[in-house]
Protein backbone atom coordinates (compact mmCIF):
# COMPACT_ATOMS: atom_id res chain seq x y z
CA UNK A 1 0.00 0.00 0.00
CA UNK A 2 1.18 3.43 -0.68
CA UNK A 3 0.76 5.02 2.38
CA UNK A 4 2.62 2.33 4.24
CA UNK A 5 -0.62 1.38 6.82
CA UNK A 6 -2.12 -2.26 6.50
CA UNK A 7 -5.06 -3.89 8.76
CA UNK A 8 -4.25 -7.66 8.13
CA UNK A 9 -8.11 -9.21 7.50
CA UNK A 10 -9.22 -12.70 7.47
CA UNK A 11 -12.00 -11.73 5.13
CA UNK A 12 -14.31 -14.69 3.77
CA UNK A 13 -15.62 -13.20 0.54
CA UNK A 14 -17.40 -15.91 -0.46
CA UNK A 15 -20.55 -15.29 2.02
CA UNK A 16 -23.39 -14.58 0.09
CA UNK A 17 -24.21 -12.02 2.24
CA UNK A 18 -22.13 -9.58 0.03
CA UNK A 19 -18.46 -8.42 -0.05
CA UNK A 20 -19.14 -5.41 1.49
CA UNK A 21 -20.73 -6.69 4.86
CA UNK A 22 -17.52 -9.42 4.93
CA UNK A 23 -15.08 -6.73 4.95
CA UNK A 24 -17.69 -4.44 7.52
CA UNK A 25 -17.17 -7.70 9.72
CA UNK A 26 -13.76 -8.46 9.39
CA UNK A 27 -13.25 -4.60 10.20
CA UNK A 28 -15.18 -4.74 13.04
CA UNK A 29 -13.56 -7.80 14.69
CA UNK A 30 -10.16 -5.64 13.93
CA UNK A 31 -11.21 -2.77 15.99
CA UNK A 32 -13.30 -4.65 19.06
CA UNK A 33 -10.58 -7.24 19.18
CA UNK A 34 -7.51 -4.37 19.54
CA UNK A 35 -5.79 -5.27 16.67
CA UNK A 36 -6.36 -1.88 15.60
CA UNK A 37 -6.32 1.03 18.42
CA UNK A 38 -7.83 4.22 19.01
CA UNK A 39 -6.05 6.87 16.82
CA UNK A 40 -4.54 4.36 14.41
CA UNK A 41 -5.29 5.68 10.73
CA UNK A 42 -6.83 2.97 8.63
CA UNK A 43 -5.98 2.30 5.04
CA UNK A 44 -7.75 4.44 2.37
CA UNK A 45 -10.30 2.96 0.21
CA UNK A 46 -8.42 2.40 -2.81
CA UNK A 47 -5.07 1.18 -0.82
CA UNK A 48 -7.11 -1.39 0.99
CA UNK A 49 -9.83 -2.62 -2.16
CA UNK A 50 -6.44 -3.40 -4.20
CA UNK A 51 -5.11 -5.44 -1.73
CA UNK A 52 -8.26 -7.10 -1.13
CA UNK A 53 -9.07 -7.34 -4.96
CA UNK A 54 -12.36 -5.85 -4.54
CA UNK A 55 -14.11 -3.14 -5.69
CA UNK A 56 -13.52 0.58 -3.77
CA UNK A 57 -17.20 1.02 -3.63
CA UNK A 58 -17.23 -2.10 -1.52
CA UNK A 59 -14.07 -0.47 1.22
CA UNK A 60 -15.90 2.72 1.23
CA UNK A 61 -19.79 1.22 2.03
CA UNK A 62 -17.84 -0.68 4.74
CA UNK A 63 -16.37 2.49 6.03
CA UNK A 64 -19.49 4.55 6.24
CA UNK A 65 -20.87 2.08 8.12
CA UNK A 66 -18.76 1.76 10.91
CA UNK A 67 -17.96 5.99 11.45
CA UNK A 68 -21.86 5.84 11.71
CA UNK A 69 -21.74 3.48 14.71
CA UNK A 70 -19.01 5.45 15.81
CA UNK A 71 -16.04 2.95 15.22
CA UNK A 72 -14.48 5.28 12.80
CA UNK A 73 -13.91 9.06 12.18
CA UNK A 74 -13.04 10.48 9.09
CA UNK A 75 -10.50 13.66 8.91
CA UNK A 76 -10.72 15.86 6.14
CA UNK A 77 -7.43 15.63 4.17
CA UNK A 78 -6.05 13.55 6.67
CA UNK A 79 -7.96 9.84 6.25
CA UNK A 80 -9.72 7.60 8.51
CA UNK A 81 -8.64 6.70 12.23
CA UNK A 82 -10.08 4.63 14.39
CA UNK A 83 -12.26 6.17 17.42
CA UNK A 84 -11.86 5.53 21.07
CA UNK A 85 -14.92 3.43 20.93
CA UNK A 86 -13.49 0.71 19.36
CA UNK A 87 -11.19 0.62 22.23
CA UNK A 88 -13.86 0.69 25.01
CA UNK A 89 -15.91 -2.26 23.62
CA UNK A 90 -15.46 -5.87 25.38
CA UNK A 91 -14.01 -8.15 23.28
CA UNK A 92 -15.90 -11.12 22.15
CA UNK A 93 -16.05 -14.07 24.65
CA UNK A 94 -14.92 -17.41 23.18
CA UNK A 95 -18.04 -20.04 24.28
CA UNK A 96 -15.39 -22.30 25.80
CA UNK A 97 -11.61 -22.20 27.23
CA UNK A 98 -10.80 -24.72 24.92
CA UNK A 99 -10.82 -28.50 24.86
CA UNK A 100 -7.16 -29.42 25.07
CA UNK A 101 -5.45 -30.14 28.25
CA UNK A 102 -1.91 -30.68 29.48
CA UNK A 103 -0.22 -34.33 29.87
CA UNK A 104 -1.36 -36.53 32.38
CA UNK A 105 0.26 -35.85 35.52
CA UNK A 106 1.08 -32.07 34.98
CA UNK A 107 1.04 -30.48 37.72
CA UNK A 108 3.48 -27.44 37.49
CA UNK A 109 2.35 -23.89 37.15
CA UNK A 110 3.86 -20.46 36.73
CA UNK A 111 5.39 -18.89 39.76
CA UNK A 112 5.46 -15.62 40.80
CA UNK A 113 8.73 -13.60 39.86
CA UNK A 114 10.63 -10.37 41.24
CA UNK A 115 8.86 -8.35 38.67
CA UNK A 116 5.88 -9.59 38.99
CA UNK A 117 4.82 -6.59 42.12
CA UNK A 118 6.09 -3.25 43.40
CA UNK A 119 9.64 -3.32 45.11
CA UNK A 120 9.13 -3.38 48.75
CA UNK A 121 10.26 -0.13 50.78
CA UNK A 122 12.57 -3.35 52.90
CA UNK A 123 14.00 -5.29 49.74
CA UNK A 124 15.05 -8.49 51.23
CA UNK A 125 13.71 -10.60 48.33
CA UNK A 126 16.30 -13.56 47.30
CA UNK A 127 18.37 -13.79 44.53
CA UNK A 128 18.21 -9.96 42.89
CA UNK A 129 21.34 -8.13 42.52
CA UNK A 130 21.52 -3.99 42.38
CA UNK A 131 20.63 -3.03 39.21
CA UNK A 132 21.83 0.52 39.85
CA UNK A 133 25.69 -1.02 40.40
CA UNK A 134 25.16 -1.67 36.55
CA UNK A 135 26.89 0.34 34.46
CA UNK A 136 24.22 1.10 31.74
CA UNK A 137 25.89 3.54 29.61
CA UNK A 138 28.83 1.61 29.16
CA UNK A 139 26.36 -1.61 28.00
CA UNK A 140 24.43 0.79 25.71
CA UNK A 141 27.56 1.71 24.22
CA UNK A 142 28.96 -2.00 23.83
CA UNK A 143 25.37 -3.22 22.94
CA UNK A 144 25.01 -0.62 19.77
CA UNK A 145 28.44 -1.25 18.37
CA UNK A 146 27.30 -4.81 17.98
CA UNK A 147 23.86 -4.05 17.17
CA UNK A 148 25.57 -2.26 13.86
CA UNK A 149 24.79 -4.34 10.26
CA UNK A 150 27.35 -6.54 9.31
CA UNK A 151 27.61 -7.57 13.11
CA UNK A 152 28.05 -11.07 14.45
CA UNK A 153 26.37 -13.41 12.25
CA UNK A 154 24.08 -10.81 10.61
CA UNK A 155 21.48 -12.19 8.28
CA UNK A 156 22.91 -15.85 9.32
CA UNK A 157 21.85 -18.45 12.05
CA UNK A 158 24.65 -18.85 14.63
CA UNK A 159 25.71 -21.90 15.88
CA UNK A 160 24.30 -23.30 19.11
CA UNK A 161 27.74 -23.43 21.15
CA UNK A 162 27.29 -19.63 20.83
CA UNK A 163 29.76 -16.66 19.47
CA UNK A 164 33.54 -18.38 19.43
CA UNK A 165 34.68 -14.79 21.19
CA UNK A 166 32.23 -15.14 23.64
CA UNK A 167 32.81 -18.51 24.69
CA UNK A 168 37.05 -17.38 24.43
CA UNK A 169 36.48 -14.52 26.87
CA UNK A 170 34.13 -16.81 29.27
CA UNK A 171 36.66 -19.50 28.72
CA UNK A 172 39.61 -16.87 30.10
CA UNK A 173 37.21 -15.41 32.57
CA UNK A 174 35.86 -18.43 34.80
CA UNK A 175 40.16 -19.64 34.45
CA UNK A 176 41.39 -16.49 36.69
CA UNK A 177 38.40 -15.99 38.90
CA UNK A 178 37.15 -19.56 39.94
CA UNK A 179 40.40 -21.70 38.62
CA UNK A 180 37.92 -23.45 35.93
CA UNK A 181 39.61 -25.83 33.67
CA UNK A 182 38.64 -24.88 30.43
CA UNK A 183 39.12 -24.20 27.04
CA UNK A 184 36.63 -21.69 24.38
CA UNK A 185 35.36 -25.24 22.74
CA UNK A 186 34.25 -26.29 26.21
CA UNK A 187 31.54 -23.23 26.83
CA UNK A 188 28.05 -23.79 25.62
CA UNK A 189 26.68 -20.38 25.85
CA UNK A 190 22.65 -20.70 27.72
CA UNK A 191 19.89 -18.48 28.54
CA UNK A 192 20.65 -18.49 31.67
CA UNK A 193 21.74 -21.17 34.00
CA UNK A 194 17.85 -22.64 33.76
CA UNK A 195 18.72 -23.14 30.25
CA UNK A 196 22.16 -25.36 31.34
CA UNK A 197 20.25 -27.66 33.57
CA UNK A 198 17.75 -28.53 31.05
CA UNK A 199 19.67 -29.17 28.36
CA UNK A 200 21.81 -31.68 31.10
CA UNK A 201 18.36 -33.33 31.80
CA UNK A 202 17.55 -33.97 28.07
CA UNK A 203 20.77 -35.44 27.62
CA UNK A 204 21.26 -37.44 30.33
CA UNK A 205 17.54 -38.31 32.06
CA UNK A 206 15.17 -40.75 31.46
CA UNK A 207 11.98 -41.06 32.87
CA UNK A 208 12.33 -42.64 36.34
CA UNK A 209 15.74 -41.83 36.82
CA UNK A 210 17.10 -40.50 40.65
CA UNK A 211 18.46 -37.20 40.83
CA UNK A 212 19.85 -36.29 44.21
CA UNK A 213 19.77 -32.59 45.25
CA UNK A 214 20.92 -30.70 48.19
CA UNK A 215 17.67 -30.27 50.95
CA UNK A 216 16.89 -27.76 51.22
CA UNK A 217 17.55 -26.28 47.55
CA UNK A 218 17.09 -24.42 44.51
CA UNK A 219 13.28 -25.08 43.96
CA UNK A 220 13.54 -24.56 40.27
CA UNK A 221 16.10 -27.05 39.52
CA UNK A 222 13.96 -29.86 41.88
CA UNK A 223 10.44 -29.28 39.80
CA UNK A 224 12.83 -28.87 36.31
CA UNK A 225 14.49 -32.42 37.10
CA UNK A 226 11.08 -33.39 38.06
CA UNK A 227 9.71 -32.41 34.91
CA UNK A 228 11.85 -34.57 33.15
CA UNK A 229 10.36 -37.49 34.43
CA UNK A 230 13.07 -37.99 37.17
CA UNK A 231 12.40 -39.36 40.85
CA UNK A 232 13.95 -36.49 42.83
CA UNK A 233 15.69 -37.36 46.31
CA UNK A 234 16.63 -34.54 48.83
CA UNK A 235 20.32 -35.28 50.60
CA UNK A 236 20.72 -33.21 54.01
CA UNK A 237 23.42 -30.54 54.55
CA UNK A 238 25.08 -29.78 57.45
CA UNK A 239 27.70 -27.28 58.29
CA UNK A 240 30.41 -29.05 55.82
CA UNK A 241 27.71 -28.90 53.09
CA UNK A 242 25.77 -32.00 51.00
CA UNK A 243 26.20 -34.98 53.32
CA UNK A 244 27.65 -37.38 50.36
CA UNK A 245 26.94 -40.54 52.38
CA UNK A 246 23.21 -39.85 51.89
CA UNK A 247 23.40 -40.02 47.90
CA UNK A 248 21.72 -42.83 46.49
CA UNK A 249 24.21 -45.10 44.98
CA UNK A 250 21.47 -45.56 42.15
CA UNK A 251 21.79 -41.35 41.36
CA UNK A 252 22.12 -40.54 37.72
CA UNK A 253 22.33 -37.03 38.87
CA UNK A 254 23.72 -34.97 41.64
CA UNK A 255 23.48 -31.04 41.78
CA UNK A 256 24.90 -29.58 44.18
CA UNK A 257 25.95 -25.40 45.11
CA UNK A 258 29.25 -26.24 46.81
CA UNK A 259 30.74 -22.29 46.43
CA UNK A 260 27.61 -21.00 48.25
CA UNK A 261 25.05 -23.69 49.15
CA UNK A 262 21.73 -22.27 48.38
CA UNK A 263 20.10 -21.27 50.08
CA UNK A 264 21.78 -21.55 53.77
CA UNK A 265 25.36 -20.11 52.50
CA UNK A 266 27.86 -22.79 53.66
CA UNK A 267 30.48 -24.00 50.89
CA UNK A 268 31.37 -27.42 50.79
CA UNK A 269 34.44 -28.17 52.63
CA UNK A 270 37.00 -29.79 50.70
CA UNK A 271 37.00 -33.42 51.92
CA UNK A 272 33.05 -33.35 50.97
CA UNK A 273 34.07 -32.15 47.24
CA UNK A 274 36.81 -34.96 46.68
CA UNK A 275 34.12 -37.20 48.34
CA UNK A 276 31.66 -36.48 46.01
CA UNK A 277 33.98 -36.71 43.26
CA UNK A 278 34.90 -40.13 43.85
CA UNK A 279 30.86 -40.95 44.72
CA UNK A 280 30.59 -40.00 41.08
CA UNK A 281 33.10 -42.49 39.69
CA UNK A 282 32.05 -45.41 41.36
CA UNK A 283 28.31 -44.88 40.60
CA UNK A 284 28.60 -43.37 37.08
CA UNK A 285 26.82 -40.67 38.05
CA UNK A 286 27.05 -36.84 36.71
CA UNK A 287 27.29 -34.04 39.11
CA UNK A 288 25.79 -30.72 38.24
CA UNK A 289 27.96 -27.38 40.14
CA UNK A 290 25.86 -24.90 39.89
CA UNK A 291 28.21 -21.57 40.69
CA UNK A 292 25.12 -19.16 40.80
CA UNK A 293 26.59 -15.93 42.74
CA UNK A 294 30.36 -17.01 44.30
CA UNK A 295 31.88 -13.90 42.64
CA UNK A 296 30.55 -11.86 45.28
CA UNK A 297 32.77 -13.41 48.18
CA UNK A 298 34.28 -12.39 51.59
CA UNK A 299 36.86 -14.78 51.57
CA UNK A 300 40.57 -14.28 50.41
CA UNK A 301 40.70 -17.51 48.75
CA UNK A 302 37.74 -19.89 47.94
CA UNK A 303 37.88 -23.23 47.73
CA UNK A 304 38.86 -25.24 44.71
CA UNK A 305 35.56 -25.83 42.13
CA UNK A 306 34.63 -29.54 41.40
CA UNK A 307 35.37 -28.80 37.75
CA UNK A 308 38.99 -28.06 38.76
CA UNK A 309 39.33 -31.39 40.77
CA UNK A 310 37.64 -33.18 38.46
CA UNK A 311 40.14 -35.82 36.83
CA UNK A 312 37.74 -38.12 35.40
CA UNK A 313 34.88 -36.16 33.31
CA UNK A 314 32.20 -36.41 35.67
CA UNK A 315 31.10 -32.67 36.62
CA UNK A 316 28.86 -30.13 34.32
CA UNK A 317 30.07 -26.75 35.37
CA UNK A 318 26.91 -24.06 35.11
CA UNK A 319 27.49 -20.48 35.74
CA UNK A 320 24.95 -17.21 35.02
CA UNK A 321 25.57 -13.45 34.58
CA UNK A 322 22.37 -13.25 36.18
CA UNK A 323 23.70 -12.13 39.45
CA UNK A 324 26.78 -10.57 39.02
CA UNK A 325 25.01 -8.39 36.13
CA UNK A 326 21.53 -8.74 35.57
CA UNK A 327 18.97 -10.87 34.99
CA UNK A 328 17.56 -9.52 32.33
CA UNK A 329 20.71 -10.25 29.93
CA UNK A 330 19.91 -13.76 29.92
CA UNK A 331 23.32 -14.96 29.61
CA UNK A 332 24.50 -18.04 30.99
CA UNK A 333 26.66 -20.76 30.30
CA UNK A 334 27.81 -24.35 31.14
CA UNK A 335 31.18 -26.51 30.75
CA UNK A 336 31.01 -30.38 29.81
CA UNK A 337 33.14 -33.05 29.62
CA UNK A 338 34.11 -33.84 25.92
CA UNK A 339 31.85 -36.81 26.14
CA UNK A 340 28.62 -34.23 26.75
CA UNK A 341 29.42 -31.75 24.22
CA UNK A 342 27.69 -33.04 21.25
CA UNK A 343 25.16 -34.03 22.51
CA UNK A 344 24.53 -31.05 24.94
CA UNK A 345 24.46 -29.00 21.56
CA UNK A 346 22.18 -30.77 19.71
CA UNK A 347 19.56 -30.38 22.11
CA UNK A 348 20.37 -26.48 22.23
CA UNK A 349 20.14 -26.30 18.92
CA UNK A 350 16.62 -28.61 18.82
CA UNK A 351 15.24 -26.78 21.61
CA UNK A 352 16.24 -22.60 20.29
CA UNK A 353 18.58 -22.72 18.40
CA UNK A 354 20.64 -20.48 19.61
CA UNK A 355 20.87 -16.92 21.96
CA UNK A 356 21.54 -13.45 21.30
CA UNK A 357 24.99 -12.85 19.00
CA UNK A 358 24.91 -9.31 19.74
CA UNK A 359 24.25 -9.50 23.67
CA UNK A 360 27.29 -12.53 23.41
CA UNK A 361 29.13 -10.29 21.29
CA UNK A 362 28.83 -7.01 23.90
CA UNK A 363 29.22 -9.30 26.83
CA UNK A 364 32.31 -10.77 25.26
CA UNK A 365 34.13 -7.00 25.23
CA UNK A 366 32.74 -6.48 28.33
CA UNK A 367 35.08 -8.81 29.93
CA UNK A 368 37.66 -8.80 27.74
CA UNK A 369 38.16 -4.94 28.63
CA UNK A 370 38.24 -5.61 32.49
CA UNK A 371 34.98 -4.11 32.65
CA UNK A 372 33.37 -7.06 34.08
CA UNK A 373 35.83 -7.46 36.90
CA UNK A 374 36.08 -3.93 37.54
CA UNK A 375 32.24 -4.46 38.25
CA UNK A 376 32.71 -7.26 39.99
CA UNK A 377 34.75 -5.49 42.49
CA UNK A 378 32.73 -2.24 42.96
CA UNK A 379 29.64 -4.29 43.71
CA UNK A 380 31.42 -6.67 46.14
CA UNK A 381 31.87 -3.85 47.68
CA UNK A 382 28.80 -2.83 48.54
CA UNK A 383 27.09 -6.26 48.86
CA UNK A 384 29.90 -6.69 51.69
CA UNK A 385 28.81 -3.23 53.62
CA UNK A 386 25.26 -4.80 53.15
CA UNK A 387 26.27 -7.56 54.58
CA UNK A 388 28.01 -6.42 58.22
CA UNK A 389 24.92 -4.10 58.20
CA UNK A 390 22.96 -6.98 58.01
CA UNK A 391 24.30 -9.39 60.24
CA UNK A 392 24.93 -6.16 62.76
CA UNK A 393 20.88 -5.67 62.48
CA UNK A 394 20.09 -9.43 62.70
CA UNK A 395 22.31 -9.70 66.19
CA UNK A 396 19.57 -7.99 67.67
CA UNK A 397 16.97 -10.42 66.73
CA UNK A 398 16.38 -13.62 68.58
CA UNK A 399 17.79 -15.48 65.65
CA UNK A 400 20.74 -17.67 64.34
CA UNK A 401 22.49 -16.61 61.23
CA UNK A 402 24.21 -19.32 59.29
CA UNK A 403 27.95 -18.52 58.32
CA UNK A 404 28.42 -17.97 55.17
CA UNK A 405 31.44 -16.92 53.01
CA UNK A 406 29.64 -15.54 49.46
CA UNK A 407 26.78 -14.46 47.77
CA UNK A 408 23.79 -12.38 48.00
CA UNK A 409 21.95 -13.60 50.97
CA UNK A 410 21.96 -14.92 54.42
CA UNK A 411 19.47 -17.47 56.00
CA UNK A 412 18.94 -17.10 59.92
CA UNK A 413 17.49 -19.83 62.03
CA UNK A 414 14.44 -19.18 63.98
CA UNK A 415 14.71 -19.98 67.81
CA UNK A 416 12.75 -23.16 68.61
CA UNK A 417 10.31 -21.57 71.19
CA UNK A 418 10.08 -18.61 68.06
CA UNK A 419 6.41 -17.60 68.93
CA UNK A 420 5.76 -16.91 65.66
CA UNK A 421 6.74 -19.38 62.48
CA UNK A 422 8.82 -18.43 59.39
CA UNK A 423 6.15 -18.74 56.95
CA UNK A 424 3.73 -16.06 59.19
CA UNK A 425 6.45 -14.09 59.69
CA UNK A 426 6.75 -13.38 56.30
CA UNK A 427 3.66 -13.18 55.59
CA UNK A 428 2.67 -10.52 58.03
CA UNK A 429 6.11 -8.67 57.41
CA UNK A 430 4.89 -8.68 54.06
CA UNK A 431 1.95 -6.34 55.23
CA UNK A 432 4.53 -4.20 56.46
CA UNK A 433 6.86 -4.02 52.71
CA UNK A 434 9.25 -6.32 54.66
CA UNK A 435 10.01 -8.89 51.50
CA UNK A 436 11.63 -11.67 52.63
CA UNK A 437 11.45 -15.60 52.13
CA UNK A 438 10.78 -18.74 54.26
CA UNK A 439 13.71 -21.60 54.84
CA UNK A 440 10.74 -23.88 53.95
CA UNK A 441 9.73 -22.48 50.22
CA UNK A 442 13.20 -24.12 49.76
CA UNK A 443 13.22 -27.79 51.32
CA UNK A 444 11.54 -30.74 50.65
CA UNK A 445 11.85 -32.60 54.28
CA UNK A 446 11.95 -31.73 58.24
CA UNK A 447 14.65 -28.88 58.72
CA UNK A 448 14.61 -26.03 61.01
CA UNK A 449 12.66 -22.76 60.92
CA UNK A 450 14.05 -19.79 59.67
CA UNK A 451 14.06 -17.25 57.13
CA UNK A 452 16.18 -15.76 54.11
CA UNK A 453 17.13 -12.30 53.04
CA UNK A 454 18.53 -10.89 50.46
CA UNK A 455 21.08 -7.96 50.35
CA UNK A 456 21.15 -7.63 46.72
CA UNK A 457 18.00 -5.59 46.36
CA UNK A 458 18.47 -3.76 49.91
CA UNK A 459 19.03 -0.37 49.74
CA UNK A 460 21.72 0.56 52.50
CA UNK A 461 19.48 2.48 54.39
CA UNK A 462 16.70 0.38 54.91
CA UNK A 463 18.38 -2.60 56.10
CA UNK A 464 18.39 -1.82 60.23
CA UNK A 465 14.73 -0.04 59.98
CA UNK A 466 13.36 -3.25 58.03
CA UNK A 467 15.01 -5.98 60.24
CA UNK A 468 13.71 -4.23 63.00
CA UNK A 469 9.89 -4.43 61.62
CA UNK A 470 11.03 -8.57 62.05
CA UNK A 471 12.45 -8.02 65.23
CA UNK A 472 9.34 -6.90 66.34
CA UNK A 473 7.16 -9.39 64.70
CA UNK A 474 9.15 -12.06 66.49
CA UNK A 475 8.67 -10.21 70.13
CA UNK A 476 6.96 -12.88 72.43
Amino acid sequence: MSNDRRVDLAVDLSQRTGRTDAIYRALHTALTAGRVRAGEQLPSTRDLARDLGVSRASVTDAYERLVAEGFLETRTGSGTFATAAASDTPPVRRRSPGALRPRAGWHWTVRPTSGDAPVPKHDFRVGIPDAGLFPFDTWRRLLAAESRAGGPAAGSYSGPAGLPRFREAVARYVAGSRGVHAGPDDVIATTGAQQALDLVARVLLEPGDVVAMEDPGYPEARELFALHGARVVPVPVDAEGLVVDRIPPRARLVYTTPSHQFPLGMPLSLARRRALLTHAVRHGAAVIEDDYDSEFRRARRPLESLQALDRDGHVVYVGTFSKSLLPGLRVGYLMAPPSLRGALLAARQLTDGHGAVHVQAALARFIDDGLLARHVRKASAHYAERHEILLDALAELPVEPVPSAAGLHVAAYLPEDSPVDARTLVTRARRRSVACESLAAFAVGTHRDGVVLGIGGAVTGSIRPGIQVLGRLLAP
